[in-house]
């Protein structure tokens, strides 16, 4: 899964509703309400290398809609949220879906996608102060557990969460939820039993975040989450800045045996970026110990672990997650924003990684390395002002003693996406 392309339009487009300040500041239910649309046009293209397996397509329209209340006015104020989601199949029938990691509409039992689909979602909320209590459909965007709306239409849970930020700097954020929601099938649970999760994230000052989660995965692991970022200014236009995600996981048990596999995984990134006016330079390292690879996401009843398709915030995550049992890999990048050279909007980003010491049951040398170009633009002013779309081409090669692990291909990406503000 690919941070660079999918977070970027992630706070935008699906992200949790913005509150207020505080409640205090509450203009009332419908006075600091608003209606959003996003419309959507998805493709993705996978033409894998290795012998027997199909080349892979899914093209997609999208409608997703999101309301969202503002608060009653008083000491407690009350709101609501709601969602509706509409896709339509364009290409990817038989033969051409049923590709796990692109999942823009989900099979039915003969083998035909669905051609379309439909889905809706409610949330009730509740504020005091800076600190907002929600039940119902949940979309979170935490290290330790991100719903994935880098596909079509969007991954969602059903469950109670909590944000407070009653200390100025300190975002306290927790749950528990007891469905998902695949985001390319209408059903309202993937048979997930529950998942509890909490934590916080701080910003010390202008140069220093830290944030540190946790969760409990009913039946199928334990998980933390540790990282910061740290950001040295030189001069007005240069700095470096230093990123590091972690996560550590213990699979249950009876899900390890499952699985016939391990149970312990600590995987971690070291990223350093040197920001020179346009163009950014970065150089990274990630690293995976323990008796398996690092595991996210998937659906309970497919064998997954149903912690969000987008769980992984480390740096070297593109097409290829680089996260194979004991896999070590380095990464080097470029990004140009061509905005500075007279194209507002247009950003140009390629980058190479190299992956090796997989362990699987034929080696414990396996290899695989990525090469990735993206193109992004954002229309700056006119009526198709914030349209973006996003070109992504990426080239991965993985070794004949890690297919067990991984398969190498081709893959190309386009996502249009248009969002309006109804009011």
């Amino acid at each position: 899964m690919n941070k660079v392309f999918s977070f970027s339009f992630l706070a935008l487009l699906v992200a949790q509703p913005a509150f207020a300040a505080s409640q205090q500041e509450s203009n009332g239910f419908i006075e600091d309400s608003h209606l959003d649309l996003l419309i959507k046009n998805a493709m993705f293209n996978r033409n894998y290398k290795d012998d027997g397996v199909r080349t892979r397509r899914e093209w997609g329209q999208a409608f997703i809609g999101t309301y969202s209340s503002g608060f009653t006015q008083g000491v407690v104020g009350f709101g609501v949220d709601a969602i509706g989601q509409y896709a339509v199949r364009l290409d990817g029938g038989r033969g051409r879906s049923g590709a796990g990691g692109i999942d823009f509409f989900a099979q039915d039992s003969d083998g035909r996608a669905k051609s379309d689909l439909v889905k809706f979602g409610a949330t009730a909320k509740m504020r005091v102060s800076n600190t907002v209590l929600s039940y119902g459909t949940q979309r979170p965007t935490l290290p330790i557990l991100t719903s994935d709306s880098s596909r079509l239409l969007a991954e969602t849970y059903t469950g109670v969460m909590l944000d407070s930020q009653e200390i100025d700097g300190l975002d306290i954020s927790g749950g528990y939820f007891t469905a998902e929601q695949r985001k390319s099938a209408e059903s309202q649970n993937t048979g997930l039993d529950s998942i509890t999760f909490g934590g916080a994230k701080y910003v010390f000052n202008d140069q220093f975040t830290a944030s540190a989660y946790a969760s409990h995965n009913q039946d199928v692991d334990n998980k933390q989450y540790l990282g910061f970022t740290y950001t040295q200014p030189f001069t007005e236009k240069q700095k470096m800045i230093w990123d590091f995600n972690g996560y550590n996981t213990r699979l249950d048990k009876t899900y390890a045996e499952k699985l016939n596999s391990g149970r312990s995984n600590t995987i971690w990134s070291l990223a350093a970026s040197y920001v020179y006016d346009i163009h950014t330079f970065k150089i990274a390292y990630q690293q995976n110990s323990g008796s398996t690879g690092y595991m996210y996401g998937g659906y309970r009843n497919r064998g997954g672990l149903g912690d969000g398709g987008n769980t992984i915030w480390v740096a070297n995550s593109y097409w290829s997650d680089f996260n194979g049992q004991d896999e070590r890999s380095w990464q080097a990048a470029y990004s140009l924003d061509l905005s500075g050279l007279g194209v507002e909007g247009l950003r140009y980003d390629v980058a190479y990684v190299r992956g090796d010491n997989i362990k699987t049951s034929a080696s414990s040398n396996g290899h695989e390395h990525e090469f990735f170009n993206q193109v992004q633009y954002k229309v700056p002013a006119g009526f198709a002002k914030n349209l973006r779309i996003g070109l992504r081409y990426s080239v991965l090669r993985v070794s004949s003693d890690a297919s067990g692990y991984n398969l190498g291909g081709n893959e190309f990406r386009i996502i249009a996406q248009y969002p309006l503000s109804i009011f």
